[in-house]
């Protein structure tokens, strides 16, 4: 299921943008920016905002996490375009590795023997009309999964992480958090709902066995919105609330009203943890460990 956003305004050049406004922006002393091919770049674009993170290889160790407000009239190619104007790292070359994940409601999951390449287009149409003006439909296969991603995203993005790191990977946000959740899953694991929350979009994802059995977008506008499209899945897949335990990611707090409507409904409910069996440094402490997953599974993607 997917829903269509209207085309995305004119983007004004970089420079005549101010910078993104800085939500958190933690760094490690450690870091040493004159020698990037030691560390992974990380990206994540959506409603939410601008997030970037940072890994250094050698030690498998996240160590910087920053965030960005969103610009409600702007782009994500010209909001990235603007912090990379005003930014000491983003788009210098020379790093190892480079990850970005867009965050929308357009995409779909096929299993790899029935993905074909150049039909691209033809997969993601029974989901979203692509705009060819403005998007671009993009494909990632997930490796040693047998899964594929196909979604699309904006044109001028591509343009602009194609131009600056030639070499990135570009993927959905859904393929970070699938990652993230079947490292975390054991292989006897019974079937089991995972949630992930961001800016009005409600991530749902079942995973059985460590394979995904089901994965969506919706979008919500208030918390009986958010918790109908909850139980609805759970219903789906015979999950009883009452009984079967959820986790929950994603931008909310503890006493929020989202997270109480959730308690209110679901008896066995908990805040996930950050991917297990990577670093992360000591500044990042201050933030809550469910925030941020699809940023850190980046770190698992390929």
């Amino acid at each position: 299921m997917s829903f269509a956003f209207p085309a995305s305004p004119a983007v004004p050049a970089p420079s005549s943008l101010p910078a993104p406004t800085v939500l958190h922006r933690l760094r490690d002393e450690t870091l040493t920016p004159d020698n990037l091919a030691a560390y992974n770049l990380y990206l994540t674009a959506g409603a939410a905002g601008l997030r970037l993170g940072i890994t250094e290889v050698r030690r498998n160790k996240f160590v910087v996490l920053e965030e960005y407000a969103p610009q409600a009239a702007t782009s994500l190619s010209g909001q990235l375009q603007a912090l990379a104007a005003h930014h000491d790292l983003l788009g210098r070359a020379g790093w190892n590795h480079v990850r970005l994940a867009v965050q929308n409601r357009h995409f779909t999951l096929l299993p790899a023997p029935l993905f074909r390449s150049g039909d691209e287009a033809a997969y993601l149409r029974l989901h979203h009309t692509v705009d060819p003006q403005h998007e671009t439909v993009q494909a990632y296969a997930h490796p040693g999964r047998e899964l594929v991603s196909i979604f699309a995203a904006e044109k001028a993005l591509l343009e602009w992480f194609r131009g600056n790191y030639p070499g990135g990977t570009l993927l959905h946000q859904t393929s970070a958090l699938l990652e993230g959740l079947m490292h975390q899953s054991d292989a006897a694991t019974p079937r089991r709902l995972y949630l992930s929350i961001s800016h009005l979009e409600l991530t749902v994802v079942v995973i059985r066995d460590k394979r995904p059995e089901f994965c969506n977008v919706f979008a919500f506008s208030s918390p009986e919105d958010l918790i109908y499209y909850t139980i609805l899945v759970m219903q789906e897949f015979q999950l009883n609330p009452d009984q079967d335990p959820v986790m929950v990611w994603g931008d909310l707090m503890h006493d929020s009203e989202l997270f109480t409507v959730l308690r209110k409904y679901i008896r066995h409910i908990k805040f996930g943890n950050r991917p297990f069996d990577l670093g992360y440094s000591y500044r990042l402490n201050e933030l809550f460990e469910y925030r941020f997953f699809e940023l850190y599974s980046l770190h698992l993607c390929e």
